[in-house]
């Protein structure tokens, strides 16, 4: 896959829970490391699902990303390079990282402090890519900081279209206020069940609303995509040859070549 001229870093957010962020960060990080790219995941969300996923220790202990954010650790003593998986390394999330939110409000520039922790990092990445909680709190908003683009996951179901105004509009603020740099480059529709109208009907509503936004991959229901976590694995990985793999590498494929095409800083 192509390598982008500089770093691309992406948050993969949307405050509705189960949408497969968690999912789609994995497996498009695990995608791009496997085809020559240097890939960092930072996994924000106090479950710690991304480090799951990429087998990564995060139990209690374990120097994790909320050092860095309160106590100002280098990332790169806390980034642990991903076994198996050459060019992928994981800044993971602890539990201790459900505190933070109410932590990093007396701290100065509590905005900032994930930029600041990405910016200061002594190696070269071609992705980071920030795995955000399900909410729209001060996490999410230190990566919509950090980002120079967001990538929202779609579920292709009703409710999913419910929050995306909120999101949007959190999005619009912080690039108002905090990140100009920031922009909406990549809407992908994860959860698609060709079996039902609603599924179409979503796609249909989201693409004639974000046009080419909206990634051609569409991410299907598929058993081994769900499986896979629980051996510590990607489906990149776990079952290479699925449905479910397939789909998430031509979604990264896709984000490699608009990435090597057009310029990364471009208005939402």
């Amino acid at each position: 896959m192509p390598r982008p001229e500089r770093t691309r870093v992406m948050c993969v957010a949307n405050q509705k829970g189960g949408v497969g962020k968690t999912t789609t960060t994995v497996n498009l990080a695990v995608a791009l490391a496997l085809h020559g790219n240097r890939v960092l995941v930072v996994d924000l969300d106090p479950q710690g699902n991304a480090s799951t996923g990429l087998n990564v220790p995060h139990h209690t202990g374990v120097p994790d990303v909320y050092d860095c954010l309160i106590d100002s650790v280098p990332l790169a003593e806390v980034a642990q390079e991903v076994e198996g998986i050459p060019n992928l390394w994981c800044v993971p999330a602890t539990i201790d990282l459900a505190g933070a939110e109410i932590e990093l409000v007396s701290v100065v520039a509590r905005e900032s402090r994930l930029n600041r922790a990405i910016e200061a990092y002594p190696g070269h990445f071609d992705y980071v890519f920030i795995d955000c909680p399900p909410s729209l709190g001060l996490l999410t908003v230190n990566a919509l900081v950090a980002a120079q683009e967001v990538l929202i996951p779609i579920q292709c179901e009703y409710y999913a279209l419910e929050g995306l105004n909120q999101l949007i509009n959190n999005i619009n603020l912080v690039r108002q206020h905090l990140n100009p740099k920031l922009a909406v480059s990549t809407i992908l529709l994860t959860m698609y069940d060709r079996r039902t109208r609603l599924a179409d009907a979503v796609e249909q509503d989201v693409r004639n609303h974000f046009g080419d936004k909206v990634l051609q991959a569409v991410i299907p229901r598929n058993v081994r995509v769900s499986e896979a976590p629980s051996y510590g694995q990607s489906v990149m990985t776990y079952d290479p040859g699925s449905r479910g793999a397939t789909s998430y590498f031509e979604a990264a494929q896709e984000i490699a070549e608009r990435g090597a095409k057009e310029p990364v800083n471009r208005n939402a």
